[in-house]
């Protein structure tokens, strides 16, 4: 159970283009940043960004040594962050340990180079033209300028800020990193690695992360604007995307990654045998509890085929595994909340039309009903939707709906195309949801692609 919930006292140090800033001049409550300095935040227009010239063969070379100082963590700069992240992240300790402890996978050189190739065609547009002809006979060139970026990052994984890393410095442009309150020092850990490996470099000086207090029209009213930044990439709620939106328009434009929700379709194939429904059920819970159900591909909805029996013997099956501990999620996370938690007695008055399976110890609640629930589970819960066909299921998914995971794989096949016109960004097989893979399309686009600005030199 996740019990580091004391207040955080201690000063949160800023990077400003790759050096590290100390101090306590602005205080937050639960903790004290530097002075915010607006005009260290940018970067002027009339200077190309830093990296502009850099290879992107020398600019992986340098991530990948990040990546190992990381591992090796020599300074404890990830150790010390992961301890004062413990107060204020919602991951259980272990799993907050685990997920710092696989962040150097954010820098590895095939995945590096496998972003660059798969979303970018190759390295040659990042370090110049790259010379096209059009049907017309006429010669043209294109180029992936390098951008200027604001990112909102996202607090509820540390490797949400590592990826942002990763793919700002492929794109060799200037990067400001917001610091989210429930991730205060990710960020500038990760920054400082890069100031070791690459002291004075034009990478590390292409990097900024700082806190403001989210929707502070003072900061943001003065540095979402097209005269310092190209586009504001946001993870986030709604309110928080809300908020950004205000400031969008004509040379500043939104790249968004919206929170989102996921599912399970679990095909009658799986009442074949015990022992399938056991093995289906773990790699289903595996999905379920993402981040201990904290990640946008969780799947808190699971849709499964089969009579009463076969469906309440696959829910029954499913909470006894989603206390287990994996690399992704604890064994024994928070209990729902109390507003969840009456919800679920009130089903419990319902039998038989719902059936409740697991207690509020924090291991794991299904719910098995007729109808997917009215409100959002969360705190390991997950529902179990009974259907006649998986293709009933269709309707509940739709533009907010991120992963499917899908068993078996012969129905995967034959449900991904209609899935993909109800809006649905990516598709699975079952107990895959957690394996996000850098280079293919996130939430129905190609990050690296939308983070670039395109321009044409032609004849």
């Amino acid at each position: 159970m996740n019990t580091q919930t004391s207040p955080l006292t201690g000063a949160v140090p800023h990077v400003i283009k790759g050096e590290v800033v100390e101090g306590a001049d602005e205080d937050y409550g639960r903790f004290r940043t530097p002075r915010l300095d607006l005009d260290a935040l940018v970067w002027p227009r009339c200077d190309a960004p830093p990296a502009a010239d850099v290879p992107v063969a020398e600019i992986i070379d340098i991530l990948v040594q990040l990546g190992d100082w990381i591992g090796r963590d020599p300074e404890g700069a990830l150790e010390r962050a992961m301890l004062a992240s413990a107060g204020t992240n919602p991951l259980e300790r272990g799993v907050l340990e685990r997920s710092y402890g696989s962040l150097p996978r954010c820098f590895e050189r095939a995945s590096l180079e496998f972003q660059v190739e798969q979303e970018l065609g190759g390295a040659d547009v990042l370090d110049g033209w790259r010379e096209v002809r059009t049907p017309y006979g006429t010669t043209a060139r294109i180029r992936a300028f390098p951008p200027r970026l604001i990112h909102i990052v996202a607090g509820n994984a540390p490797g949400v800020t590592a990826m942002t890393v990763a793919r700002g410095a492929l794109t060799k442009g200037v990067h400001l990193l917001k610091l989210p309150s429930n991730d205060l020092y990710t960020a500038s850990a990760v920054l400082r690695g890069l100031s070791a490996v690459a002291p004075g470099h034009p990478l590390s000086r292409s990097f900024s992360a700082a806190y403001w207090r989210g929707g502070d029209r003072h900061v943001e009213s003065m540095l979402f604007r097209p005269i310092f930044f190209d586009k504001l990439v946001a993870w986030g709620g709604e309110s928080a995307l809300r908020s950004a939106k205000e400031y969008i328009g004509p040379g500043f434009e939104l790249v968004a990654f919206d929170p989102k929700t996921s599912i399970s379709m679990i095909g009658r194939e799986v009442h074949a045998s015990d022992a399938l429904r056991a093995e289906v059920a773990d790699k289903a819970a595996a999905d379920a509890t993402v981040m201990d159900q904290q990640a946008c591909c969780s799947s808190r909805f699971q849709f499964v085929e089969g009579s009463m029996e076969e469906v309440e013997a696959y829910a029954a099956a499913l909470q006894a595994r989603l206390g287990v501990e994996r690399a992704m999620c604890s064994a024994c996370t928070t209990p729902p909340s109390g507003e969840i938690r009456e919800e679920i007695e009130a089903l419990e008055m319902l039998e038989p039309d719902y059936k409740v399976f697991g207690t509020f110890d924090g291991r794991g609640i299904v719910i098995r009903s007729e109808v997917p629930v009215d409100f959002y589970p969360d705190g390991k819960v997950v529902n179990v939707v009974r259907v006649d066909r998986l293709e009933d299921a269709i309707l509940e998914a739709n533009v907010a709906t991120q992963t499917v995971g899908v068993f078996p794989e012969s129905r995967r096949r034959a449900l991904r195309n209609v899935l993909a016109a109800q809006g649905v960004q990516r598709v699975t097989a079952i107990g895959s949801a957690g394996n996000v893979q850098a280079g293919l399309p996130h939430d129905g686009f190609l990050p690296l692609q939308r983070f670039i600005r395109w321009v044409n030199d032609e004849d």
